[in-house]
């Protein structure tokens, strides 16, 4: 059965919009600083960090895109999307994170660890896959 954890950009957060590259971005980002920490320890923690390649299907192009790894006893793939949530005022941007029927339980923790990161980089609500809200925006 697949799962869905949400960060959705609040009022608060740093940004009102997000694009599916800009979320491409921050996860070419989080690659890069994951490397960057192996290099200072000595060892390949980015390809831990980060076991994923992100590909994009033709027709999901713009809407959302798949991390794939290519260690599948381990890690098999997750998808990210963006889209608004149609509110009351307003429509709320959102970066959805699914797990796919199958996924494993080193997606799920993957998936956790890239949701708190987004979350916190873009100061977001983020509605973990357990139903949990984390808050990582100032809030009054």
């Amino acid at each position: 059965m697949q799962e869905n954890a949400y960060i959705k950009l609040v009022p608060a957060s740093k940004q009102q919009t997000i694009s599916i590259d800009e979320v491409k971005d921050l996860f070419h980002y989080y690659k890069d600083i994951t490397s960057k920490t192996g290099s200072q320890l000595g060892w390949q923690y980015g390809e831990s960090a980060f076991p994923y390649t992100i590909e994009e299907k033709s027709h999901a192009k713009g809407q959302w895109f798949y991390l794939n790894s290519n260690d599948k006893m381990r890690f098999k793939y997750i998808m990210v999307g963006v889209d608004n949530e149609a509110g009351s005022r307003s429509s709320i941007p959102y970066i959805q994170v699914t797990l796919p029927e199958g996924f494993t339980h080193g997606d799920k923790g993957k998936a956790n660890e890239f949701c708190r990161f987004l979350a916190k980089h873009l100061d977001a609500e983020l509605h973990l896959f357990n139903g949990r809200i984390m808050y990582y925006y100032k809030r009054k």
